[in-house]
């Protein structure tokens, strides 16, 4: 097959990494590969395969998400069976795709609990097919934005990190962090965005009882980060709250950490809580479209309403209280339950087989 992936920047978020890995698996599996972003370089393109083409469209980065010079006249020289349209900018663009090149098949993926732009939206309805990474947002998609049901497929995210740390070098990460051997270190690895809303767990954390020898990390970099160090700061938190920055991989922080927490109030499914999970993290997260989908509710982690400080901090605790018998069982069903439905080898044949079924049916 001819596969051609749009995406508009490497940036580090968890999309970026789903698009880098599918391609490369593609080009494995003996595909045809192109990647397409609008912008040229972002922090992870340095991990995308030999084998697969890898074109930048503006001469230089302008820093703008939405500009694609010669899109249309890169798709149409290419002649592509399929095109995977992956992040909300390249989605605004999939139904446009769609009308100038009937023949092959756009595939508009839903992968974001944020608001959908009226062009994101058209391209849902155009496109030849649509992916959702949960079903509840597969769910959404055919009660709230008219997607026909049969035109859309849940295919869940892919496991990225899927080995595991050294025991030494997540021993010397603790220390590094000033984190002693019965401190309950507490992980978020996500992108600082407003919307993955880290300022709230810092809130969380600063009312847990004194009991309790608590650290926070909250692993990552954007926009909202220099924000969220100040706000620690004012409430005197910096010891026990730290920036250790983005991370190329956080396999090393999973193992050094004993309990994920996320209060994101935009996920469609949540790259970070998977990946914890497959860690043998167990998980405390505010409610958020496909949460549920990312652990075994009350076995593996938690799920409390959002603004619910107490309930939240109530998991923490039910969990950091844990007998260490069931801290290991909790930690095998994490484990088990993400390396099996987020395996990365199951997640791109699920692509591979919808790519080969509409085309068989084009034919």
């Amino acid at each position: 097959m001819k596969i051609i992936l749009v995406q508009d920047h490497l940036r580090s978020g968890g999309t970026e990494r789903q698009t880098v890995l599918l391609a490369n698996a593609f080009a494995a599996a003996g595909d045809d590969v192109t990647l397409i972003t609008f912008r040229p370089g972002g922090a992870i393109a340095g991990t995308v395969s030999s084998n697969v083409k890898h074109v930048s469209l503006q001469p230089f980065d302008l820093g703008l998400d939405w500009v694609a010079p010669g899109l249309f006249g890169r798709l149409s020289a290419a002649k592509p069976d399929v095109v995977l349209c992956m992040g909300r900018m390249a989605n605004c663009y999939a139904g446009r795709i769609q009308r100038a090149l009937p023949g092959a098949h756009v595939i508009a993926t839903l992968r974001t609990g944020r608001s959908i732009p009226g062009p994101f939206r058209s391209s849902l309805l155009t496109a030849s097919h649509v992916i959702a990474n949960s079903q509840e947002a597969a769910d959404l998609a055919v009660s709230g934005l008219s997607v026909p049901a049969d035109r859309i497929s849940v295919i869940r995210n892919a496991l990225v990190f899927p080995a595991s740390a050294a025991p030494d070098k997540a021993r010397a990460l603790r220390e590094s962090l000033g984190a002693g051997e019965g401190t309950t270190v507490l992980l978020c690895t996500a992108m600082f965005r407003p919307e993955k809303n880290q300022r709230e767990l810092v809130e969380i954390v600063k009312d847990l009882p004194e009991r309790l020898d608590w650290a926070l990390w909250l692993a990552g970099d954007g926009p909202a980060r220099a924000a969220c160090e100040r706000h620690a700061a004012e409430l005197g938190l910096e010891a026990r709250v730290r920036f250790p920055g983005w991370q190329a991989d956080p396999s090393a922080f999973y193992r050094a950490g004993n309990i994920a927490v996320h209060a994101s109030r935009s996920e469609s499914l949540s790259n970070f809580i998977i990946e914890a999970q497959a860690q043998g993290l167990p998980a405390v997260a505010c409610e958020a479209l496909g949460m549920r989908e990312c652990l075994v509710p009350d076995t593996t982690g938690f799920v409390v309403p959002h603004g619910d400080r107490e309930a939240f901090r109530a998991a923490i605790l039910r969990l950091a209280d844990t007998p260490s018998e069931e801290v290991a069982s909790r930690a095998e069903a994490a484990r088990r339950f993400a390396r099996e439905a987020f395996d990365p080898a199951r997640q791109v044949a699920a692509h591979r087989e919808l790519f080969a079924r509409l085309l068989s049916k084009a034919r």
